[in-house]
């Protein structure tokens, strides 16, 4: 049984309408005129109506069954009821709602609907007479007619509500997949993202301090002691880093860029790895204004870059030059190691990562290598990608201390 808001109204409206016409109908048979000296066929039948109704006919609104058996009763009753009063013919007016509301197709309610036409005018012809077949006939006519007319419009009506509720309950799972493919796509954007931030920070981090351990153990092993003050120092700076970055991803920050700006970072980050690693590093890196996450991505590409010079360039020197031109902000970081040839497949993630970084800002990384030659790295980043955040303009001179 459908037990939507819609249909329980409807039924409820309907249940009324059945009590008030039964209730006329009751005191129309019992005080209409009447050709027969006793009315208790109208009694009789309008109390199997209402009784058959109460049992089982309510359920006819919504099962097939319930309806097939209820519908003999109510056509009975429409010929029973004008052949003993003629006024009681008024019952019409529940039996045409009653056959239109519980019979499926429509076909088949106009058809009921002219077998309800044709009782009426036989039982009116029964307390009526001959001389009353015109009147009967362009009654029951008109009474058909009408109704036919008004159960297809409300037919329709219906009909269109059901389309409507379905497409608006098909609307409602389609906006519910949609947010779920939304969050989805969120959840999964928002992985990659911590992935590049992890990878161009902490893990570089972390890789610079387990060079630095093996490092002090060979010093170590060497008892060359005196070396081993500076590899702390760095190895703690490298730790201290490690953990401050670790800290402003946890709070969903970039980390890396202080208030001095790029410039100033990309100072650090190549003390630090001059550091780290003993390979001269030369930063070109001068003050200027742009946005918060083009300075983001310009740093993280530096990273990278120094991230693998640091893992297989085996490079004396390394140059880093950042350059606004016009409308684009470029960062060339510039090695004279061993060099590689990049068309070959490598199996990291660190330029494939930072590939992606670049597209998302609008941006394009260029790498020029061959084997020992060196290699160089440009990233390119329009100075308008995506300006989330205010230009934040770097003043501050280079200092100690990196974050990479």
């Amino acid at each position: 049984m459908d037990d939507t808001p819609i249909t329980a109204s409807r039924n409820a409206w309907l249940h009324a309408f059945f009590a008030a016409t039964v209730v006329l109908t009751a005191v129309i048979a019992t005080f209409g005129w009447s050709p027969w000296s006793t009315r208790w066929p109208a009694h009789l039948a309008l109390a199997a109506f209402v009784l058959a109704y109460a049992a089982y006919g309510w359920r006819g609104y919504d099962s097939r069954r319930a309806a097939a058996a209820f519908l003999p009763v109510a056509l009975v009753v429409a010929f029973v009821l004008p052949a003993v009063a003629p006024t009681t013919a008024f019952v019409q007016c529940i039996v045409f709602p009653l056959v239109w509301c519980q019979v499926e197709r429509v076909r088949n309610a106009v058809l009921l609907s002219g077998v309800v036409g044709l009782l009426s005018a036989a039982g009116l012809q029964v307390s009526g007479g001959p001389g009353e077949l015109t009147g009967t006939v362009l009654i029951e006519t008109v009474s058909v007619v009408g109704a036919c007319a008004m159960g297809i419009w409300m037919t329709r009506v219906a009909t269109l509500a059901e389309e409507r509720r379905r497409l608006l309950d098909e609307l409602r799972a389609t906006q519910d997949s949609l947010a779920e493919a939304h969050r989805t796509a969120g959840v999964t954007s928002e992985r990659e993202r911590l992935a590049r931030e992890i990878h161009d920070t902490v893990a570089q981090n972390l890789a610079g301090i387990v060079m630095l351990t093996e490092r002090a153990r060979a010093d170590l092993v060497a008892d060359r002691a005196d070396r081993l003050h500076d590899r702390l120092a760095v190895l703690e700076d490298s730790a201290r880093a490690a953990l401050e970055e670790s800290r402003t991803l946890v709070a969903a920050g970039a980390a890396g860029i202080a208030s001095d700006g790029l410039g100033a970072a990309l100072h650090r980050l190549g003390e630090r790895f001059a550091r780290e690693t003993g390979v001269p590093v030369t930063v070109d890196a001068p003050d200027c204004a742009l946005d918060r996450d083009t300075q983001v991505v310009l740093l993280r590409a530096g990273q990278e870059a120094l991230a693998n010079v640091r893992a297989h360039a085996h490079a004396a020197s390394v140059h880093v030059v950042l350059r606004v031109d016009g409308p684009q902000v470029t960062l060339r970081v510039e090695d004279d190691g061993v060099g590689f040839d990049p068309a070959r497949p490598t199996a990291g993630h660190g330029l494939r990562g930072l590939r992606d970084r670049l597209t998302l800002a609008g941006g394009t990384c260029s790498v020029t290598s061959t084997p020992g030659t060196g290699t160089v790295v440009e990233a390119t980043v329009p100075t308008g990608a995506e300006p989330h955040l205010p230009a934040v303009p770097a003043e501050a001179a280079p200092v100690a201390g990196a974050a990479s």
